[in-house]
């Protein structure tokens, strides 16, 4: 098995597919790449944010630079089970990722009440300078399926692809425990497909690419279900109280 990574600094370029571009990349990809050793699986995910959404809504402006924390589970864990706690940042195009793992009755004792974990001191120390700016809070709950794939051999190139399904989230039970229950965050089916490497896109990705007519396209989670649930909640609701005050 593999060692688990707790810092990353890559590139990151998504795109969205439709079931037949995925079938047709997927199946040219694999004289390049092999699905891990995780196969198909689970990724749970508890975003944190303001009351007002302050990382989200900056997020979706495109700034130079930008940051977020979640919770992250593979699989829906017991609470005595590992979990991550990451911190996500892009700064000009480049993606670092801090995460630490423990159990998750340790990792919200770090959060709620400032205990300090025997792992990882700078991340938690990062983590709490976070806490310290922002009055983060749990916001909204994502879950979907993903296969990864890697190369066949050891090329130096860090590359990696994933491929997201069946999006779904809520606001409830803000628990990993509670289940992978929820809406879905696209009403169509879609895929969405990440290409990470710390260098630049090996030539065959951009021709297998271009042979199936797959170009990147802009898509956050997180971003697409605030945009398109919260936020237009909130504007309806508003709108309707508008309206209510007018009438009296």
């Amino acid at each position: 098995m593999s060692a688990v990574q707790f810092n990353f600094k890559r590139y990151e370029k998504k795109y969205v597919l439709t079931p037949e571009q995925y079938e047709q990349f997927f199946s040219l990809l694999q004289q390049y790449m092999r699905v891990d050793q995780y196969g198909v699986h689970t990724i749970c995910n508890i975003y944190y944010d303001t009351d007002h959404y302050d990382l989200i809504r900056r997020s979706i402006e495109k700034p130079v630079y930008k940051e977020k924390f979640r919770l992250r589970s593979y699989g829906v864990p017991d609470h005595a089970d590992n979990i991550f706690a990451e911190i996500k940042k892009k700064y000009k195009g480049v993606v670092y990722k801090s995460r630490i793992t423990a159990a998750w009755d340790s990792i919200q004792q770090m959060i709620t009440e400032g205990c300090i974990l025997p792992v990882s001191p700078q991340i938690q120390a990062e983590m709490q300078c976070l806490f310290r700016r922002y009055p983060l809070v749990p916001k909204v709950y994502l879950a979907y399926e993903r296969i990864a794939m890697e190369e066949y051999q050891d090329m130096g190139t860090g590359l990696r692809i994933t491929f997201d399904r069946n999006i779904r989230w809520r606001k409830d039970n803000l628990d990993l425990c509670a289940g992978d229950e929820g809406w879905p965050v696209l009403p169509e089916e879609r895929i969405i497909m990440e290409v990470k490497t710390p260098m630049a896109v090996p030539l065959w990705m951009v021709s297998l690419l271009s042979r199936c007519g797959i170009y990147p396209g802009s898509f956050s989670k997180y971003g697409t279900c605030y945009l398109r649930y919260i936020a237009a909640h909130e504007f309806a609701r508003k709108n309707t109280l508008i309206e209510r005050t007018n009438k009296c």
